[in-house]
């Protein structure tokens, strides 16, 4: 296992179970899995519907609360400074914790960006009380940092956002970079499998990508193992999310090896420039109608 420290001194697993779109009946026994096959990192969100089950695995688990680092999201209902804090109390209601290690919020909403700030400086205030070792954002492109930073205080310790072989996002890297902000990539095996891009209405598998099974071969990984590696070497944290016990297992095996200069470079290579998800700069009125539940 490979520890990052965060721009605050806490440390954190590079690699964490992700747990997106994973039904609630099937979260509980892959946080379980994933525990026992040596994970130590588990990301959730409010709006993923599944924290409560992230809690029942962790206490199946028989893994000690203060072993595992949990991160979860604030969802955008819940921006504005009491909206956030009273959010912190719902996840941790779910979770069945009295601390989390990571809290951050889920989208910019640019749109509605003062409640953002004022969603932000709640994060700065739980983490002043001790109630979280760290904060930070998710989906923020340059332009969203350069605001937050001009009125909060705390540099955000984490940036989650797309990242894989097929959309680097080097901006976004850079900015994180310039400011000392983890880049943490919620995609980082093209957690949304097919991307569109300049080949019309072809769609193409990253997993499937001929340079990356060659550079699999190589090293007798597979595909999905070569991009977690990847990541880790170039410093982020990768967040892969799988209900497969097989899959949890084979994601976590990527400590026993190392890709070369070349390897690097090769699947550096393959960036489209073309986003998978949602574009943080787009208006969705839809974001703003999902409420989340008390605990």
């Amino acid at each position: 296992m490979i520890d990052l420290t965060l721009n605050n001194g806490v440390t954190l697993p590079a690699i964490g179970l992700g747990v997106f779109q994973s039904p609630p009946e099937e979260t509980a026994a892959a946080v379980e899995t994933a525990l026992s096959v040596g994970y130590r990192h588990i990301d959730t969100a409010a709006a993923y519907g599944n924290e409560r089950q992230v809690g029942e695995g962790l206490r199946r688990s028989g893994v000690a609360r203060d072993d595992v680092f949990l991160e979860t999201k604030v969802w955008v209902t819940d921006y504005g400074h009491d909206e956030t804090l009273h959010a912190f109390d719902k996840a941790v209601g779910k979770l069945g914790v009295d601390t989390l290690d990571l809290l951050i919020l889920h989208q910019p909403a640019p749109q509605r960006f003062d409640t953002t700030i004022s969603a932000y400086r709640a994060l700065e205030t739980l983490l002043a009380d001790g109630r979280v070792r760290a904060i930070g954002v998710s989906n923020f492109m340059p332009h969203h940092l350069d605001r937050l930073l001009q009125e909060t205080d705390v540099v955000p310790a984490v940036n989650q956002v797309e990242l894989h072989p097929y959309f680097l996002q080097r901006d976004v890297q850079e900015a994180d970079d310039a400011h000392g902000i983890l880049t943490q990539a919620w995609s980082p095996i093209g957690g949304i499998t097919f991307y569109p891009g300049p080949w019309g209405d072809e769609r193409r598998s990253v997993m499937q990508d001929p340079a990356l099974a060659e550079i699999a071969r190589a090293h007798a990984k597979s595909p999905a193992q070569i991009m977690l590696r990847w990541g880790i070497q170039q410093g982020r944290s990768v967040i892969p999310k799988s209900t497969n016990p097989d899959r949890i297992a084979e994601n976590f095996d990527v400590f026993d090896f190392e890709l070369s200069g070349e390897d690097l470079a090769r699947i550096d290579a393959l960036d489209t420039g073309v986003r998978g998800g949602p574009d943080p700069d787009e208006p969705r009125d839809a974001f703003f109608a999902l409420q989340i539940p008390e605990s």
